[in-house]
């Protein structure tokens, strides 16, 4: 039998959280970083620090394969302990970083609903957000939640709570 998910998390470990762009993945890593005395790290960030280059160009420039072979070897590469990771939507479309991020820890789904995510990501250019061609934000939306549900050891939704309670979900979520 295999252990609660609680006790795999020690200071060898990370968190990570995955969901829609709008989910609050960045805002619930830094919080729930601060809590556990741990660092937090957002994979867009860190993509466009090693790039030098905004996502939103990077996608320009790289299209929509080449910018998730980028986001798949950023991520797979990462190399941190003590950190709650929060990653970019698409990841999920990337095996060998959802790999890395289950090997590093438990994986959070951080779950809102459609309108919720239509609201929240406004204009998906100006986020850099991956849309395959020929797919509206729905049906990007519709086509990802199986992906998180499967990548994930854990499920909180995020929208209709306050930050600090679904930290409080979180923490839960991965002690039981």
């Amino acid at each position: 039998m295999q252990p609660p998910l609680f006790s795999r998390i020690s200071d060898e470990r990370c968190i990570s959280l995955i969901g829609m762009a709008g989910a609050g993945k960045t805002t619930l890593a830094t919080l729930l970083a601060r809590r556990l005395g741990w660092a937090s790290l957002d994979t867009d960030r860190l993509i466009e620090a090693t790039t030098g280059e905004r996502l939103a160009d990077l996608l320009a420039r790289l299209g929509l394969a080449g910018f998730l072979r980028l986001e798949e070897d950023v991520v797979a590469g990462l190399g941190v302990k003590r950190c709650v990771v929060a990653t970019g939507g698409s990841v999920v479309y990337c095996p060998r970083a959802v790999a890395r991020l289950r090997a590093s820890g438990p994986v959070v789904y951080l779950s809102i609903d459609l309108p919720t995510f239509l609201s929240r990501v406004g204009d998906p250019g100006a986020r850099a957000f991956v849309v395959p061609e020929g797919l509206t934000l729905p049906d990007v939306y519709a086509e990802r939640q199986p992906l998180y549900a499967a990548a994930a050891d854990v499920t909180v939704t995020s929208c209709g709570v306050t930050p600090e309670a679904c930290v409080e979900e979180i923490l839960k979520g991965i002690a039981s």
